[in-house]
């Protein structure tokens, strides 16, 4: 009988820590910047997640600031968290975020921006491949025109890896046309505001542009917002499948947007951060795939990257 109850006893033992370790499981969150309609969708999407699967936690806006984000890892390795996630504001300027987590011990995950950094033990990337997106765009852009014409380029945050490698998928499709030359390349920070003025200034100068491919839909409709009664006129791509780039597509403002699944790199940092504390083993990257959206199937993503 006592052999029985000691049996009992050590099951219940192996069962306790998993139940307790389900409650108690804490993740910081610092994402790049809070005023951003698609890292709004991710961040949204990870609150939920978290929500989900019990876990506990604080999200933090590091406002564009790579001292702050910093800050904000350290404060959470203070904390006593189990893991944390970063939605990276310079891709190119993670090690000490890396170095800081390594250091402590705690699972890092970056999410939707790849860092430009090799990803040691307890660290993954969930996201997309960012040149694809950028070739799917100027496939898209290339047929509209019909394979020739001018084509302009809005950069996003010129400190951010989608922005080179979605430009360099851009740049390898119109390579391969003759006919097409990109004659404009400039940084509007991912911001429709700042495209807005980018591309009233390309207007002001009388550039012949025929098409603009963005990096992202935010910049896209900035160029529309420029281009005004021109827009007819000169043929735009997008990155993202925000939903106001969908209705642009819908009124036939906009020739594609490439759909990068919001939701489901939010939901897949959390999942790869609570399987990295359980000593599970993860992909370093975990790659959430690019779909092309035209006129003709926008309808099947209206409901994919909302708030």
């Amino acid at each position: 009988m006592n052999f029985k109850k000691a049996i009992v006893a050590s099951m219940l033992a192996c069962m306790l820590p998993t139940a307790v370790f389900a409650k108690d499981l804490q993740v910081g969150v610092s994402m790049a910047l809070f005023d951003d309609n698609f890292l709004t969708i991710v961040r949204t999407a990870i609150q939920k997640e978290m929500q989900k699967d019990g876990v506990q936690g604080q999200v933090e806006d590091a406002k564009g600031d790579v001292a702050q984000q910093l800050q904000q890892v350290q404060n959470f390795i203070g904390q006593g968290v189990d893991a944390i996630i970063v939605n990276p504001v310079d891709t190119n300027a993670v090690k000490p975020i890396m170095d800081q987590a390594a250091k402590a011990g705690v699972p890092l995950v970056f999410v939707n921006r790849r860092p430009q950094a090799p990803l040691t033990d307890k660290m993954a990337y969930v996201g997309s491949d960012s040149e694809l997106a950028g070739r799917l765009q100027m496939e898209a852009l290339a047929k509209a025109m019909n394979g020739k014409g001018n084509v302009a380029i809005l950069l996003g945050d010129l400190a951010n890896e989608a922005t080179r490698d979605r430009t360099k998928g851009v740049e390898a499709v119109a390579a391969k046309y003759p006919g097409i030359k990109i004659v404009q390349k400039q940084t509007a920070k991912f911001t429709r505001n700042d495209a807005v003025d980018v591309v009233s200034n390309w207007m002001t100068a009388g550039d012949d542009i025929n098409a603009i491919a963005s990096n992202n839909d935010e910049m896209a409709i900035g160029a529309l917002q420029a281009l005004g009664k021109n827009s007819n006129n000169v043929l735009i791509a997008g990155v993202d499948g925000t939903p106001d780039a969908l209705q642009m597509i819908k009124n036939g403002k906009m020739v594609a947007t490439v759909f990068q699944d919001a939701k489901g790199q939010g939901e897949g940092s959390v999942q790869t951060a609570i399987k990295l504390v359980k000593g599970e083993k993860v992909q370093k990257n975990v790659m959430i795939p690019y779909q092309l959206i035209t006129k003709e199937n926008y309808v099947e993503f209206t409901n994919r990257n909302l708030k």
